[in-house]
């Protein structure tokens, strides 16, 4: 075969394999409905992420199943409710309370400084304002976890899939135990008898005769 018809072969073969590369990049609507919810209608303020369902408590959301008939309290207070969450909250204590980020008014919803209100799914949002540089790196994929096609629809992991949003701050974990050490390999439990032979030999006497021999 000549050089000429080897490039040419070779030409074809990369327009193939970029073409199934193309074809597969992109999974079918259902296939992306499945794989995680789709963020929200065309806003031309915000990017569009796509990301599996939030890790929202069972049984306590949606928060409107309480809140709806409860008149909103703005005062900070200790509460008499989610009391788990106000003794462990160490999101920055001092400066933040829940209506900073939970709105007031439809407890489904999350609250921007800017008054702007996003869903759950959006939470990297109102995490975003604070931590800018981190939410810059997770657009881009440095921070945090993502899956799919390097060159077609990614699915993001919120900050809420890693961190919990009240005390993000990863928790201490217990060490695993330490190794075995040799001495507690069966082996070492049996006798000089017992123990399997390298059927070689001894290696030890092997590299002495061919030391000697030397």
């Amino acid at each position: 075969m000549t050089y000429a018809r080897r490039l040419v072969l070779l030409i074809g073969l990369c327009v193939l394999f970029a073409t199934l590369a193309v074809n597969n990049a992109y999974p079918g609507e259902e296939q992306e409905q499945t794989a995680a919810t789709t963020r929200r209608k065309a806003d031309p303020d915000m990017p569009k992420y796509v990301v599996p369902p939030p890790p929202l408590s069972e049984g306590i959301f949606p928060c409107s199943q309480c809140h709806e008939g409860m008149e909103p309290n703005p005062t900070r207070r200790e509460l008499t409710f989610h009391t788990e969450i106000s003794k462990g909250f160490n999101h920055a204590k001092e400066q933040r309370w829940c209506l900073d980020c939970h709105n007031p008014d439809d407890r489904d919803k999350l609250r921007l400084a800017s008054g702007k209100l996003i869903s759950f799914e959006e939470s990297e949002y109102l995490c975003g304002q604070c931590h800018g540089t981190i939410f810059r790196d997770w657009k881009v994929g440095v921070h945090g976890k993502r899956t799919g096609y390097w060159n077609g629809r990614k699915v993001y992991r919120l900050c809420v899939h890693c961190h919990y949003p009240h005390w993000p701050k990863f928790q201490p974990l217990k060490p695993l135990p330490p190794p075995l050490k040799p001495d507690h390999i069966k082996y070492r439990k049996l006798s000089d008898d017992e123990i399997p032979r390298n059927p070689i030999g001894d290696i030890s006497e092997t590299v002495y005769k061919y030391e000697k021999r030397r």
